[in-house]
C-alpha cells in the first residue's frame, strides 16, 4: 500500500464558488504561476504518485459556502485519479484544511476523533483535537489554554486485506511575529508562538502514546513545520516538535528515517521536503518539514520512504515533465511511504 503526505500551497485558490476547478489564466497565489498551470502540475504529480491514500495539508476550504470534500473529489475526477474519495475532520477558519484523498477500492476510512470534549475550560489529558488543552507553557505556575488552529485529522483506516491502521494527519505551525515592533518584541512574540507550537506537539504526543500503549498500528504524517536543528529557539526549549512527537528510543517511539538522520547529524547533509524562495536574499531555502512517522510494529511491514524532490530524487529529475510539475505544483514535495499492509 502507498500512503503519502503532500502540502499543496494555495490549493483553495484553484476552485470557484461551486467547488469546481478554475482552469484559467488567473493567478493561483503561487509566485508567477497561473491557476491552470498549477492545476495541470498537480494533476501530473498526483497521477505519478499513484497513491492509495494522500494526506493533503492545506486542502481546499471547508465552510458554509465551500466543501473541501467536493472540491477534492472534483479534482480527482478531472484527472481520473483512482484516489477519488475525500474525507476531512474538524474544519478550521484558516482556508487550509487537513484532508485524506483515498482509493475506496483499496481501503475504507472514516474520521474517528478520540478524546473528550472540553468546552472553554479545557483539559490537560489529551482532549479532543477541536477542544482546549491546558498546560503550563513556562514557569509561572499558571496554566495556558492552547488550541489547534488546524485540528489534526484522526482516521480509522482498514486496508483491503482487513488490516486496521490509525492515521493522524497534522499541520503544526508557529505563527510569524506579525505586528511586532523592534528586535525585542519580535523575539518575545517568536518565543511565545514557538512555545505554543511545542504545547501542540505535547498534546499530539499524548494521543500517540495512547495508541501505542494499546498496540494500535499508527502513522502520523503531515507538515510539522519543524525538525531537529531547524529552529533558532530550539536550544531554549531543548527539543523540537518533531522529537517530542516521535518520542524517545523504545517501544513507544515513532520512526521516520529522514527525521532520525537529522537527529544524528545536525550539521551534515539532510533530506528536504520543501523549497522556498527568499526574495530579500535572492536565494532558495530548503527544509525538512514533512514527515511520515510509523509505529514500531509497522517497521516489520517492509516500509520504504521516498521524498519526491525534483532535484534530490534521480527518478524525479530524469523525467522533465514531472520535475517541472513538482516545482510548479507547490513549495512542498510529496513524502511517500510504501508498506506491506
Amino acid at each position: 500500500m502507498r500512503i503519502a503526505t503532500y502540502n499543496v500551497e494555495w490549493f483553495s485558490n484553484l476552485f470557484d464558488s461551486t467547488d469546481r476547478l478554475l482552469m484559467d489564466d488567473g493567478w493561483s497565489g503561487r509566485q508567477d504561476v497561473t491557476r491552470a498551470q498549477q492545476i495541470e502540475a498537480l494533476g501530473i504529480v498526483f497521477t505519478a504518485i499513484d497513491a492509495d491514500a494522500v494526506m493533503i495539508i492545506e486542502a481546499p476550504d471547508e465552510n458554509g459556502r465551500h466543501s473541501s470534500v467536493m472540491a477534492l473529489e472534483n479534482f480527482a475526477a478531472a484527472f481520473e485519479l483512482r484516489c477519488n474519495r475525500a474525507l476531512i475532520g474538524f474544519g478550521n477558519d484558516t482556508q487550509q484544511e487537513i484532508a485524506l484523498l483515498y482509493d475506496p477500492e483499496k481501503l475504507t476510512a472514516r474520521h474517528d476523533p478520540l478524546g473528550h470534549e472540553t468546552g472553554k475550560k479545557g483539559a490537560g489529558d489529551a482532549p479532543r483535537f477541536d477542544g482546549v488543552f491546558r498546560i503550563d507553557l513556562d514557569v509561572d505556575a499558571t496554566e495556558d489554554m492552547v488550541r489547534f488552529s488546524k485540528p489534526p485529522l484522526e482516521v480509522a483506516l482498514t486496508t483491503d486485506r482487513g488490516n486496521d491502521i490509525r492515521l493522524i494527519g497534522a499541520h503544526l505551525k508557529s505563527k510569524a511575529p506579525h505586528g511586532a515592533r523592534g528586535r525585542d518584541e519580535v523575539m518575545r512574540m517568536s518565543i511565545a508562538n514557538r512555545r505554543k507550537q511545542l504545547a501542540q506537539a505535547i498534546w499530539l504526543r499524548q494521543r500517540v502514546e495512547h495508541h501505542l500503549k494499546r498496540g494500535d498500528p499508527l502513522i502520523v504524517l503531515g507538515d510539522l513545520n519543524d525538525g531537529p536543528g531547524l529552529d533558532e529557539y530550539e536550544d531554549l526549549f531543548g527539543r523540537s516538535s518533531v522529537e517530542i512527537i516521535m518520542g524517545e528510543d523504545g517501544a513507544h517511539c515513532l520512526y521516520d528515517p529522514h527525521a532520525r538522520q537529522a537527529m544524528r547529524s545536525r550539521f551534515g547533509a539532510k533530506a528536504s521536503t520543501s523549497r522556498f524562495y527568499l526574495a530579500e536574499k535572492k536565494k532558495y531555502l530548503q527544509a525538512l518539514l514533512d514527515y511520515v512517522m510509523i509505529s514500531s510494529d509497522l517497521r516489520d511491514k517492509s516500509p520504504n520512504w521516498r521524498i519526491w524532490h525534483p532535484f534530490d530524487d534521480p527518478d524525479c529529475y530524469a523525467v522533465a515533465e514531472l520535475r517541472g510539475a513538482l516545482l510548479v505544483a507547490s513549495d512542498h514535495f510529496p513524502v511517500v511511504l510504501d508498506i506491506d499492509v
